[in-house]
Protein backbone atom coordinates (compact mmCIF):
# COMPACT_ATOMS: atom_id res chain seq x y z
CA UNK A 1 0.00 0.00 0.00
CA UNK A 2 3.02 2.29 0.29
CA UNK A 3 4.15 3.94 -2.93
CA UNK A 4 7.85 4.04 -3.81
CA UNK A 5 9.88 7.12 -2.85
CA UNK A 6 10.10 10.19 -5.10
CA UNK A 7 6.81 9.72 -6.96
CA UNK A 8 6.40 12.55 -9.51
CA UNK A 9 2.64 12.33 -10.02
CA UNK A 10 -0.31 9.98 -9.65
CA UNK A 11 -2.96 9.12 -12.22
CA UNK A 12 -5.73 7.08 -10.58
CA UNK A 13 -8.36 5.34 -12.69
CA UNK A 14 -10.60 3.35 -10.36
CA UNK A 15 -13.07 1.12 -12.22
CA UNK A 16 -16.36 2.84 -13.02
CA UNK A 17 -18.37 -0.39 -12.89
CA UNK A 18 -20.47 0.63 -9.89
CA UNK A 19 -20.70 4.35 -10.74
CA UNK A 20 -21.60 4.26 -14.44
CA UNK A 21 -25.05 5.28 -15.63
CA UNK A 22 -24.54 2.72 -18.44
CA UNK A 23 -24.82 -0.10 -15.90
CA UNK A 24 -28.19 -1.40 -17.10
CA UNK A 25 -27.68 -5.13 -17.75
CA UNK A 26 -25.45 -6.08 -14.83
CA UNK A 27 -25.89 -9.50 -13.27
CA UNK A 28 -25.20 -8.13 -9.78
CA UNK A 29 -26.95 -5.10 -8.24
CA UNK A 30 -25.07 -1.81 -8.04
CA UNK A 31 -22.93 -1.55 -4.89
CA UNK A 32 -21.62 2.00 -4.38
CA UNK A 33 -19.87 1.06 -1.14
CA UNK A 34 -17.85 -1.59 -3.02
CA UNK A 35 -16.97 0.94 -5.74
CA UNK A 36 -15.83 3.46 -3.15
CA UNK A 37 -13.40 0.95 -1.61
CA UNK A 38 -11.24 1.24 -4.74
CA UNK A 39 -11.61 5.04 -4.83
CA UNK A 40 -10.51 5.23 -1.19
CA UNK A 41 -7.51 2.99 -1.93
CA UNK A 42 -6.48 5.36 -4.74
CA UNK A 43 -6.84 8.35 -2.42
CA UNK A 44 -4.77 6.62 0.27
CA UNK A 45 -1.90 6.17 -2.22
CA UNK A 46 -2.11 9.86 -3.14
CA UNK A 47 -2.17 10.85 0.54
CA UNK A 48 0.82 8.64 1.35
CA UNK A 49 2.79 10.49 -1.34
CA UNK A 50 1.64 13.89 -0.06
CA UNK A 51 2.70 13.09 3.54
CA UNK A 52 6.33 12.98 2.38
CA UNK A 53 7.43 16.53 3.07
CA UNK A 54 11.17 17.04 3.26
CA UNK A 55 11.17 19.88 5.79
CA UNK A 56 8.67 21.75 7.95
CA UNK A 57 9.00 24.92 5.86
CA UNK A 58 8.18 23.20 2.56
CA UNK A 59 5.61 25.24 0.60
CA UNK A 60 4.98 22.98 -2.40
CA UNK A 61 3.40 19.52 -2.21
CA UNK A 62 5.58 16.46 -2.83
CA UNK A 63 3.47 15.43 -5.85
CA UNK A 64 3.78 17.63 -8.95
CA UNK A 65 0.24 16.54 -9.86
CA UNK A 66 -2.44 14.02 -8.98
CA UNK A 67 -5.63 13.18 -10.83
CA UNK A 68 -8.52 10.78 -10.40
CA UNK A 69 -10.44 9.95 -13.58
CA UNK A 70 -13.90 8.46 -14.05
CA UNK A 71 -16.77 8.87 -16.52
CA UNK A 72 -19.34 11.57 -15.78
CA UNK A 73 -21.66 9.62 -13.48
CA UNK A 74 -22.21 8.81 -9.79
CA UNK A 75 -18.66 9.30 -8.48
CA UNK A 76 -19.41 13.05 -8.36
CA UNK A 77 -21.90 12.24 -5.61
CA UNK A 78 -18.90 11.39 -3.42
CA UNK A 79 -16.05 13.57 -4.72
CA UNK A 80 -18.08 16.67 -5.62
CA UNK A 81 -17.68 18.80 -8.69
CA UNK A 82 -14.72 17.71 -10.83
CA UNK A 83 -11.80 20.06 -11.51
CA UNK A 84 -12.24 19.41 -15.25
CA UNK A 85 -14.45 17.52 -17.68
CA UNK A 86 -13.32 16.47 -21.15
CA UNK A 87 -14.35 14.28 -24.06
CA UNK A 88 -11.76 12.41 -26.19
CA UNK A 89 -13.02 14.15 -29.35
CA UNK A 90 -11.54 17.39 -27.97
CA UNK A 91 -8.07 15.85 -28.32
CA UNK A 92 -8.44 14.28 -31.77
CA UNK A 93 -10.23 10.99 -31.12
CA UNK A 94 -13.37 10.28 -33.13
CA UNK A 95 -15.80 9.56 -30.30
CA UNK A 96 -17.30 11.31 -27.30
CA UNK A 97 -17.26 10.17 -23.68
CA UNK A 98 -17.70 12.79 -20.95
CA UNK A 99 -14.93 12.11 -18.47
CA UNK A 100 -14.43 13.82 -15.12
CA UNK A 101 -11.07 14.63 -13.55
CA UNK A 102 -10.60 15.45 -9.86
CA UNK A 103 -7.32 16.56 -8.34
CA UNK A 104 -4.44 19.00 -8.66
CA UNK A 105 -3.09 19.07 -12.22
CA UNK A 106 -2.68 21.18 -15.36
CA UNK A 107 -5.49 20.57 -17.84
CA UNK A 108 -4.23 20.38 -21.43
CA UNK A 109 -5.69 22.67 -24.08
CA UNK A 110 -8.29 20.99 -26.28
CA UNK A 111 -7.73 21.01 -30.03
CA UNK A 112 -11.26 20.28 -31.27
CA UNK A 113 -14.33 22.28 -30.32
CA UNK A 114 -16.57 20.82 -33.02
CA UNK A 115 -20.17 20.10 -32.05
CA UNK A 116 -20.59 16.76 -30.31
CA UNK A 117 -23.12 15.65 -32.92
CA UNK A 118 -20.19 15.02 -35.27
CA UNK A 119 -18.93 12.12 -33.11
CA UNK A 120 -20.63 8.93 -31.90
CA UNK A 121 -21.27 8.41 -28.21
CA UNK A 122 -18.89 5.85 -26.77
CA UNK A 123 -21.62 3.58 -25.40
CA UNK A 124 -23.24 3.36 -28.85
CA UNK A 125 -20.10 2.33 -30.71
CA UNK A 126 -19.70 -1.13 -32.18
CA UNK A 127 -17.54 -3.39 -30.03
CA UNK A 128 -14.85 -3.71 -32.72
CA UNK A 129 -14.50 0.11 -32.87
CA UNK A 130 -13.70 0.56 -29.16
CA UNK A 131 -9.90 0.59 -28.70
CA UNK A 132 -9.55 -1.51 -31.89
CA UNK A 133 -5.81 -2.00 -31.30
CA UNK A 134 -6.79 -4.20 -28.31
CA UNK A 135 -9.67 -6.04 -30.03
CA UNK A 136 -9.28 -9.77 -29.41
CA UNK A 137 -6.90 -9.34 -26.45
CA UNK A 138 -9.13 -7.36 -24.05
CA UNK A 139 -12.83 -7.72 -23.31
CA UNK A 140 -15.27 -4.99 -24.37
CA UNK A 141 -15.46 -3.84 -20.74
CA UNK A 142 -11.66 -3.66 -20.49
CA UNK A 143 -11.40 -1.80 -23.81
CA UNK A 144 -14.04 0.70 -22.66
CA UNK A 145 -11.74 1.64 -19.76
CA UNK A 146 -8.68 2.34 -21.95
CA UNK A 147 -7.75 6.02 -21.76
CA UNK A 148 -7.80 7.99 -25.00
CA UNK A 149 -4.15 7.86 -26.17
CA UNK A 150 -4.38 11.38 -27.59
CA UNK A 151 -5.69 12.78 -24.32
CA UNK A 152 -3.01 10.84 -22.39
CA UNK A 153 -0.27 12.40 -24.51
CA UNK A 154 -1.71 15.92 -24.08
CA UNK A 155 -2.06 15.37 -20.32
CA UNK A 156 1.55 14.17 -20.10
CA UNK A 157 2.80 17.25 -21.95
CA UNK A 158 0.77 19.61 -19.71
CA UNK A 159 2.03 18.01 -16.49
CA UNK A 160 5.71 17.25 -17.11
Amino acid sequence: MYPPPAVYGVIANPPCTMFSFCRTNAKEPRNLRQGMELVQACLRIIWECQYRILMDTQKLPPLKFWVMENPDAMLSWFLGKPAAVYSPHQFGDKYQKRTCLWGDFNMPESIDDWPLLKYPKFDRMASKDIAPEHFGTLTRTERRSVCSPKFAKAFFEANR
